[in-house]
């Protein structure tokens, strides 16, 4: 039978001497192994991080460009709603558009649509540049597709399209526009808060909700909806043209199902993104051009979008039109 201590029977002296080197000895080793799974931890970590890098980098269109090898259908989405920090907003929804239209294998585009509406200006945007790629590439057709909701400025970029198509459930119209606000005069008085305001310019407090509402403030502020509301209808208008029934209630901002709205006019028939490209634009081959933002990019704009706003209450300008 073995001694489990083999240094036992040696003298005092060299017996201290070789556990002094057992014990080191084993100390290196785990020392060494420590280093070891540090190491690759800190690897690991070296790994994530360029992980990180490459999925902050990669390009938004890759899978695209991929598909786009042959003849297809472009699809741009106009998801959510419309505003200029939002995944729908001008600056996404033009790049997807213009991209679309530059591949030489797009031989239709369908806008599907799935939108309440949101800015007048970002709507109006992406109406604009529509109709300008459109008469740029005459042999592209262009077809509006409803989902759930293509209301307000989501039906306004619809009506830049040559023909829009809808389910029979999609809620379609609700061409008008909207600013809301609040008043506090009464609240504050009974609390017997005392309001103070000052400003530089005989407006500068126009539609401040803590004073009582004036009139004349109330006209002009209608007078600005009423020209915004104007425009909208200039552009279904020219964009529908005698399709729509002349029923005054299409511009009221009333909304209809997407039956309804073929009736109306409002929608040529009914269809989605799938039959369009089969049946209409004759390429079952769908390549989705639609732009998604990455986290840091929403981390950006939100924060621009942020600073914005506070600007914009700074300079008493707390609300602003929206076609929903």
């Amino acid at each position: 039978m073995s001694d489990p201590n083999p240094n036992a029977n040696l003298p005092g002296d060299e017996r201290w001497a070789r556990d002094t080197l057992t014990k080191l000895a084993f100390a290196a080793v785990t020392e060494q192994r420590r280093a070891r799974r540090w190491g690759i931890f800190f690897k690991f970590l070296f790994f994530a991080y360029l992980v990180g890098l490459l999925a902050l980098a990669w390009p938004d269109d890759l899978g695209s460009a991929t598909a786009a090898a042959k003849k297809h259908t472009a699809l741009v989405r106009v998801d959510g709603l419309i505003s200029s920090s939002s995944e729908a907003s001008a600056k996404n929804v033009i790049e997807a558009l213009r991209k679309a239209f530059k591949d030489e294998k797009t031989v239709g585009l369908v806008v599907e649509i799935n939108s309440p509406g949101g800015s007048p200006v970002q709507a109006g945007e992406i109406y604009d540049e529509l109709q300008k790629l459109r008469q740029q590439h005459p042999k592209i057709p262009v077809y509006a597709v409803a989902s759930d909701v293509c209301a307000s400025g989501g039906y306004y970029i619809a009506a830049a399209a040559q023909q829009i198509y809808v389910n029979k459930a999609s809620i379609v119209g609700s061409i008008g526009v909207r600013m809301d606000s609040f008043g506090f005069t009464d609240a504050i008085a009974k609390l017997g808060v005392e309001r103070r305001a000052y400003t530089a310019g005989s407006n500068k407090d126009f539609l401040d909700p803590f004073k009582p509402e004036n009139p004349a403030e109330v006209q002009h502020l209608q007078g600005m909806l009423d020209a915004i509301h104007q425009q909208f209808i200039a552009a279904v208008k020219q964009g529908r043209g005698e399709r729509l029934k002349d029923n005054p209630e299409v511009f009221s901002g009333l909304m209809w199902t997407g039956e309804q709205s073929v009736g109306l006019g409002l929608a040529d028939a009914l269809g989605s993104t799938r039959s369009v490209a089969e049946e209409v634009i004759g390429e079952k081959t769908i390549v989705d051009y639609t732009k998604h933002t990455r986290w840091v990019d929403r981390l950006l704009d939100g924060a621009e979008a942020r600073l914005g706003a506070a600007l914009w209450q700074g300079l008493g300008l707390e609300g602003t039109a929206q076609w929903r």
